[in-house]
């Protein structure tokens, strides 16, 4: 059995728990996990931020953080995390609702606790296509190769630091 519990922390976004939870379990089944429990935290910049210092030293918020805390032949177990407040931010920038923004995040931060990187440039190139075949599940297509409202530039490396 997967199971995937949300916790909402936040209170800027409204969130959709089953949407949430349907993409996680649709990765993880798609991955063959049979035994999973990952859990889905919903959280605020102030929470990112002191999350990303302690456990990678960085002194900033992130869109997204996975905790892969145990993987045996007998399941999975695991934690993402994701920034209610960074994917309002950035859904505003890129022009797409918060929730597809949040969405995205989860499914990157699921993609990394099946064994996907984006460290290098290949594996990033692999994690966009990936986050977009499975955007495209949920009716989607990602925003992130169009030029943001707010600049110029256009969003590019990681999905997390």
């Amino acid at each position: 059995m997967i199971r995937v519990p949300i916790a909402n922390e936040q209170t800027t976004l409204p969130v959709d728990e089953d949407r949430l939870a349907r993409a996680a379990r649709m990765i993880l089944e798609e991955a063959s996990i049979r035994e999973a429990e990952v859990s889905v935290a919903v959280v605020d910049d102030r929470a990112m931020h002191a999350m990303n210092r302690r456990y990678l030293d960085h002194d900033y918020p992130t869109d997204v953080l996975s905790f892969l805390l145990e993987q045996s032949p007998e399941g999975l177990f695991g934690q993402v995390v994701v920034n209610a407040d960074m994917a309002r931010a950035e859904a505003e920038r890129f022009g797409w609702p918060a929730a597809d923004e949040l969405l995205l995040y989860v499914i990157h931060g699921t993609l990394h606790l099946v064994g996907r990187d984006d460290a290098a440039e290949a594996e990033r190139a692999e994690m966009r296509v990936r986050e977009s075949a499975w955007l495209a599940r949920f009716g989607l297509e990602p925003h992130w190769s169009e030029t943001p409202k707010s600049n110029s530039t256009e969003r590019g490396g990681t999905r997390d630091p």
